[in-house]
């Protein structure tokens, strides 16, 4: 074919004119012109639709012409439109004629008005038929139910007919009314108008499609089954009231849900729930296959797209079972859309003004909000729907899903793989990979360890791979946690294990074995059943796959003989108990190592035991489906009843044999796990003994043992409590504990055992806010010693582990603390919640159960808290704690002046400011707010509009404010003296348990006093008989045998006391040892046995038995010292025993209940002290503030204070540490007072005076006498002035200024201090000239002390420590009138000084990048200094020196640190001394 032929033909165009090409057409040549419009497509149409096909429902494809469909719809929905007018209408009858392509429509409601219109000149009739955009709807401000709204319509029909017939009978007019209409409503004739009877009223319309606009010749059957399906529907919208009939014949649904039934296929397993919520909604639920389907219609419409009416209804049924999957599944990650996939959703509505998207009126369009009526399904109808299979659909497809995402990270067999720290077998993904074992070892030491023996095995089939802590619960993760848990997803790929996949054997596999090395204690167990649990959660099969899951053990515990040096390993402490009880005397020939941990052991036992593989390795095995159920009841939440009695019937003494080379899953559960369980429980849960957690008691027991009376920091006391209570967990969970225990605000402790002494967190962050562990200090409180009595631990269990006695099993207070400081924990198995009770209500009780009279109920009670605390009115064990608001109802403003419990100020201030502010979806409530907190006080002014302040009340104040929260005492769960878990419903029951156990211990208390005062009487009288006879010459000990001397005592009858041995082995690390006791082992074997047992006595393990030592019987008659066998000390000896049998004869006729009492009333004295103390800061808190308002702005700390006069008089004196403060300057007369030179016990002996030299004092560890005592001792003032002096150190106490035991002991002269101690005090020095310069030497300090240099050694090595720039200086005091020999009465040291002028002093700053000015300083100072090094009697701060032309003029400031100022001559100072540094910052604030 050639191009040509292969052109179309394309007529010729002409041009059309403006006429042509724009042209106004009339309404009815538009609709006819543009149909789709107005009445749809015209064209066929294919879809899938319900029809009624054999007196049935039937779902079919069908093709049908949509717009023929609406014409029909029309003139239906206007006949049911008349039901709306006329309740009264009982029937709608249609016809449909194939034959003659008619169509007719009658219902017996009010008939059209056969009347002429006034305004348009026609009858009504025909206006409303034969007229466009005629209706009677337009009127919006009245609301319709009826399906007509633009005025189209019935006119459609008659448009796209070929003849149309409207006939009706009005009644009130005895009327009836014909016309006919033809040629697409182009021609009509005239009304015909007849009379009808009185009350008859009627109207039918007839009409003839214009099948040719429709493209069609006949009604086919598609259409006709389409409009038949019309006519059922509106049977079923109608309901009973109406009798719909077609054809001649009533249509079967009589009512909406008989309508339903007839798409659901009638069977019992067919959900239908029906419902009809009010007149206008009915409402039907079913299933559907994955796709959501609806079939609703809106005031007889059908909307068959749906539309906002569907949605309405469907979103209140999906959101509920959102709710209810999720319960089931908490991980489901699932939306309504989701839901909606699988219902099936019927809706009948009738709606005012309904909107549509088109004429089609296929979706309805208005809101909800418009419907002009609601429709809350009820709860019972959800409940229905969320019992039917929806659910179990919905979480089929959740577990398919979540099944889908989490093969994402499945493994499989193939070569190498590159993951961190993996050491991949080399014949992993192999042929051979089912030989090859991968080793999971607990962290990276264990790794080390594994690696070690895979020098003896090697790694051609030996895997390792370090886990990183505890794996995932994955029973109970989401497919979230497990899809991003790295963990998890290097196992899978390392094994090659595939999800949802049945093992058989492990060919499929990377590796055939999984060997577990974890630690043997607790948290090793933990971490075995994790595996095992996250394999028989995704593949059980494998766990029944022989050998797949090992066990690499390591021993807890080994046992070395000092002479054969034999090696005994035990790998559980039972059997090492066991083995030791049964030695006995002997097990002192071991030498005893405890392995916690797999790091413990190095890399040469670490080969060893790979060399011993089938010893170290265990088998896990598979017996029944008992296997799986108790690894289900360890780790499945669904099991929580079943676990608490699993814990209850754990028995003491419970662990599994190692020596079993098969180990079920059942015996690890029960035999192994459940000990974690149980150490996790105890971890959690307090005592109700003492209400300490095993921690806390931790803490409590170092802080009594160092003891701690005196502050330390608290990282170094976490640090030491991990040392000597066996605290095996993060050093960060202890400082947070101890921080805890020392907490005094407002919902934390009612009585803190510690002393907060810094920032320990306030109210205003609920603690968060406390400072880091190496900022803060704490100490026993002085209440502690008064709960717990020191008598009391006596009767103590103390436990031992690792060798070392630690912690009792628990502290038994005088009060159950339980109650004082509440508690709340959260276990296994179990939860624990405690509040706070008033200590003082307990000891009332306490006293009302000594005097046998009944309890009165406790309510909770929190110390600081200004609100109230009631009883919760619906159910007993709940309390509401409220908090302050006052309303000013002039300003419309609240102050809210405390918040409830737990509330905390920070969070409520978030709270106020979001309050403040508009949203989204929300308005602000309140104006503004004005906050006028501190850390312990709560104000906040909050400001409102009228309109607020009442919107406010009508919700209530507490409510809209948050102002209250709940406390409750159902879920009190504490363990009991003998270590098992008790629920106790009531305070009272606490108590009375607690009451019952204290007294019993009171009795004991008084035994044991009574036993050690007899003991103590029974000494002195053998000691009083014994210096007696010897000073008499009846016993003569000098140059006698030891044996000879005890066998003539045990003749004169003097009563023998051995020494009590503990049989314990040599512990390796024990941190009790005496000093110097650890010999070699050569040693140990070659003493005597008397040295032996010596040395084994000092060690202060505990151990399971003990025995006296031979040779020690009348050790305490001949260790006495020479001096004290005199007669004076015969006499004070006789003295103390009448005392200690004065003592024992009051103990004796001492009631136990009184000495509880005593214990009661002394520490109700303490509580009154403290509220004393309280009440005093608080005055003075509040005279602090007063006084800062009144000065304003520009006063306060800043202010500049008058400079000092000159110092009258050079000297040069010792003075001892006293902190001091602006306020107590003001007191005394603005002057510096020093002391006297009195020396504190420990500290050396001042030696005389050198010019120029400066000594450091050791003062961390001495107790400093008083004030008072020191003057005593140096004669400083008389009897009378006793008074002045207590004032004086009342007003030093006022300001927190230290005091130390008064007791001062004088030591005997040391050696100059050692480097680091000397880098660690606090040292002056004093110059003979006008300048005085100070040196802190605090250990936070970055400053460090200038030492004078050493008068002989001059060459070589560094500078010396006088050559380094002075130290920063600390606040200044003024030199004592005269040389530290002169006596000087009180009143002349208090009398103010005279002539003091400012003084320079030197500021020594170490070099650092951040401070170039420090370094140019230091630079030139070390300069000048080493020009001058052979000056030998040089002094910092020396007036003519360089070094003080560097000083600096500071202010005076208040509450410095204790200084201790000396002057020394020692010859040298050890050249280092200066250059240790600290640990703490490189800036050092000196207002610290």
């Amino acid at each position: 074919m050639t191009t040509e032929n292969q052109q179309p033909n394309i007529p010729p165009t002409t041009k059309k004119t403006i006429e042509q090409t724009y042209q106004k057409k009339t309404q009815l040549e538009h609709i006819l012109l543009r149909p789709d419009t107005y009445i749809g497509s015209i064209e066929k149409h294919e879809q899938t639709l319900w029809v009624w096909e054999n007196d049935q429902m039937v779902k079919k494809t069908i093709s049908y012409v949509p717009g023929l469909y609406k014409i029909f719809d029309e003139i239906l929905v206007n006949a049911a439109d008349n039901k709306q007018r006329d309740p009264k209408m009982d029937s709608v009858k249609v016809v449909i004629e194939n034959e003659t392509n008619s169509i007719s429509v009658y219902n017996n409601g009010d008939g059209i008005p056969v009347e002429v219109h006034q305004e348009e000149g026609v009858y009504v009739p025909e206006m409303i038929f034969g007229h466009l955009l005629t209706s009677s709807n337009y009127d919006d401000s009245v609301k319709k139910t009826t399906g007509g709204r633009n005025g189209y319509g019935a006119k459609l029909a008659n448009i796209f007919s070929t003849e149309f017939t409207i006939e009706t009978a009005d009644g009130k007019r005895n009327r009836r009314y014909k016309q006919v209409f033809t040629n697409n409503m182009g021609k009509k004739s005239e009304p015909v108008i007849t009379k009808c009877k009185n009350g008859e009223n009627w109207t039918m319309v007839s009409f003839k499609p214009d099948l040719k606009k429709f493209g069609m010749e006949c009604l086919e059957d598609d259409v006709v089954a389409l409009m038949k399906k019309r006519v059922v529907d509106l049977a079923g919208c109608l309901g009973k009231t109406v009798k719909v009939e077609l054809n001649g014949k009533r249509v079967p649904p009589k009512t909406f849900e008989d309508y339903v039934k007839l798409y659901l296929q009638p069977s019992t397993d067919t959900l239908r729930i029906y419902e009809k919520v009010n007149e206008r909604w009915e409402i039907c639920v079913s299933m559907a296959d994955g796709h959501f389907e609806q079939v609703s219609f809106v005031n007889n419409i059908a909307t068959i797209k749906g539309g906002t009416h569907v949605d309405y209804i469907t979103n209140q049924i999906a959101n509920h079972l959102v709710t209810v999957v999720k319960k089931q599944n908490k991980h489901a990650n699932i939306k309504a859309h989701n839901v909606k996939n699988y219902l099936w959703v019927f809706v009948n509505a009738l709606i005012d003004n309904p909107a549509f998207d088109s004429q089609t009126k296929e979706t309805l369009t208005i809101k909800h909000s418009s419907f002009g009526s609601t429709c809350e399904l009820s709860l019972e109808f959800l409940k229905k729907v969320a019992k039917s299979d929806v659910v179990k659909r919905v979480m089929s497809w959740v577990q398919f899903k979540q099944q889908n995402d989490l093969k994402k990270t499945d493994g499989n067999k193939r070569g190498k793989l590159n993951i961190p720290k993996l050491e991949e077998a080399n014949f992993a993904a192999t042929s051979n990979s089912d030989k090859c074992t991968l080793i999971l070892t607990e962290g990276d030491s264990a790794k080390a360890l594994a690696m070690s023996g895979l020098s003896v095995v090697g790694q051609d089939y030996y895997g390792v791979f370090p886990l990183r802590g505890k794996l995932l619960n994955v029973r109970e993760a989401s497919p979230k946690q497990l899809q991003e848990n790295a963990e998890i997803q290097n196992i899978k790929k390392i094994l090659g294990l595939q999800h949802g996949k049945t093992y058989d054997n492990v060919k499929s596999l990377r590796y055939g074995h999984l060997m577990i090395m974890a630690d043997q204690d607790h948290d090793g167990s933990h971490i075995k059943g994790l595996l095992i649990n996250f394999l028989h959660s995704f593949w059980p099969s494998l766990l029944k796959v022989p050998e797949f899951v090992l066990e690499f053990i390591t021993p807890i515990v080994k046992a070395t003989n000092k002479k054969t040096k034999n090696v005994i390993s035990f790998y559980t402490m039972p059997e090492y108990e066991n083995w030791k009880e049964n030695l006995g005397h002997k097990a002192r020939e071991y030498k005893i190592k405890y392995y916690k941990g797999l790091g413990t052991s190095n890399g040469k036992e670490g080969a060893e035991y790979f060399a011993d593989l089938e010893k170290h390795k265990k088998d896990f095995v598979w017996a029944d489906d008992e296997d799986g159920d108790a690894i289900e009841l360890a780790f499945s939440k669904k099991k929580i009843e079943a676990r608490k009695n699993w814990l209850r019937a754990l028995q003491a003494g419970t662990y599994f044999d190692s020596k079993e080379k098969h180990i079920p899953y059942r015996d690890f559960i029960n035999k192994e796990l459940i000990l974690f369980s149980m150490a996790d429980l105890q971890r959690s849960i307090p005592s109700m003994v003492d209400g300490l957690k095993p921690g806390q008691r931790k803490i409590l027991f170092c802080a009594f043992k160092k003891p701690i009376f005196q502050e330390v920091k608290v990282a170094q006391f976490s640090g030491y409590v991990s040392e000597h209570s066996a605290y095996h967990h993060g050093e960060q969970s202890l400082v947070s504990t101890i921080i805890g225990m020392a907490q005094n605000f407002v919902g934390s402790n009612n009585i803190n055992l510690l002393y907060p002494s810094g920032q320990f967190g306030t109210r205003q962050m609920g603690g968060k806010d406390h400072a880091s562990g190496r900022y803060i200090y704490t100490r026993l409180s002085p209440i502690t010693r008064h709960l717990f009595h020191k008598a009391d631990e006596l009767l103590l269990n103390f436990l031992n582990e690792d060798g070392q006695s630690i912690e009792p099993t628990w502290y038994i207070p005088i009060i159950p603390m339980v109650l004082v400081n509440g508690s709340e924990g959260i276990g296994t198995g179990w939860s624990s919640f405690v509040p706070n009770y008033n200590p003082r209500d307990i000891i009332a009780n306490l006293k009302r159960l000594l005097n046998g009279e009944p309890m009165v109920p406790m309510d909770p009670w929190y110390k600081w808290f200004k609100g109230t605390i009631q009883k919760t009115t619906s159910k007993d064990t709940g309390y509401t704690t409220i908090g302050n608001v006052e309303e000013k109802e002039d300003e419309n403003a609240l102050s809210i002046t405390e918040l409830p419990i737990r509330r905390w100020t920070q969070e409520y201030k978030e709270f106020l400011e979001a309050a403040s502010l508009s949203g989204k979806d929300k308005e602000p409530f309140i104006e503004e707010y004005n906050a006028h907190n501190d850390d312990t006080t709560v104000h906040f002014e909050v400001i409102m509009t009228a309109s607020q302040m009442n919107k406010a009340k009508e919700e209530g104040l507490l409510k809209k404010f948050k102002l209250t929260t709940t406390l409750s005492t159902s879920n009190m769960h504490l363990f009991d003296a003998n270590g098992v878990i008790k629920k106790y419903d009531t305070p009272e029951q606490i108590l009375e348990d607690f009451f019952h156990l204290r007294l019993d211990f009171y009795e004991k208390r008084k035994v044991a006093l009574l036993h050690e005062l007899g003991k103590a009487s029974l000494i002195l009288e053998n000691k009083v008989r014994f210096i007696r006879e010897v000073v008499e010459g009846t016993i003569v000990v000098s140059n006698r045998k030891k044996a000879d001397l005890c066998a003539e005592l045990k003749v004169k009858g003097f009563t023998p006391l051995p020494k009590e041995a503990v049989l314990e082995a040599s512990i390796a690390g024990a941190v009790d040892h005496v000093e110097g006791s650890d010999e070699t082992e050569e040693e140990e074997g070659s003493g005597s046995p008397a040295d032996v047992a010596a040395v084994e006595e000092e060690k202060s393990h505990v151990g399971t038995a003990s025995k006296t030592i031979p040779g020690t019987e009348y050790d305490y008659l001949l260790s006495m010292a020479i001096g004290t066998l005199t007669y004076e000390k015969m006499k004070q000896l006789w003295h103390e025993r009448d005392t200690k049998k004065a003592e024992f004869d009051e103990l004796t006729n001492t009631p136990s209940k009184s000495l509880w009492l005593r214990d009661l009333n002394a520490l109700s004295d303490q509580l009154d002290e403290q509220d004393k103390r309280d009440v005093k800061d608080e005055a003075e808190r509040r005279k602090q503030q007063e006084k800062a308002r009144a000065k304003g702005p520009g006063g306060g700390r800043n202010a500049r204070k008058p400079p000092r006069k000159a110092v009258a008089k050079k000297t040069s004196v010792v003075i001892e540490p006293i902190e001091t403060s602006t306020n107590s300057s003001t007191e005394t007369g603005n002057v510096d007072v020093p002391a006297a030179a009195a020396k504190p016990r420990g500290q050396k002996k001042a030696p005389a005076k050198k010019k120029g030299k400066a000594s450091v004092i050791d003062e961390d560890d001495e107790e400093i006498p008083s004030l008072a005592d020191r003057m005593a001792r140096q004669n400083l003032h008389s009897e009378q002035d006793n008074d002045e002096i207590v004032q004086l150190e009342d007003q030093l106490a006022r300001h927190n200024i230290e005091s130390s035991p008064d007791q001062s002991q004088e030591a005997p002269k040391k050696k100059a201090p050692a480097k680091r101690a000397a880098a660690k005090k606090k040292a002056t020095v004093i110059s003979d000239d006008e300048d005085e310069v100070e040196i802190d030497m605090s250990d936070d300090s970055d400053f460090e002390a200038a030492a004078a240099p050493p008068a002989e050694k001059k060459k070589g090595g560094r500078k010396p420590a006088a050559a380094k720039p002075p130290a920063a200086a600390t606040k200044k005091r003024g030199p004592a009138a005269g040389g530290p020999s002169k006596t000087v009465k009180q009143t002349e040291v208090l009398k103010p000084a005279t002539e003091v002028g400012p003084e320079k002093k030197v500021r020594k700053m170490r070099p650092s990048p951040f401070n170039k000015k420090s370094g140019s300083v230091l630079g030139r100072v070390s300069k000048k200094n080493d020009e001058e090094e052979d000056d030998d009697e040089m002094v910092v701060g020396e007036s003519s020196g360089e070094a003080a032309a560097a000083a600096v003029v500071r202010p005076q400031r208040a509450n410095r640190k204790k200084m201790t100022y000396v002057i020394s001559d020692e010859e040298e100072e050890d050249e280092d001394v200066d250059d240790e540094v600290t640990e703490d910052s490189d800036f050092d604030d000196d207002d610290e």
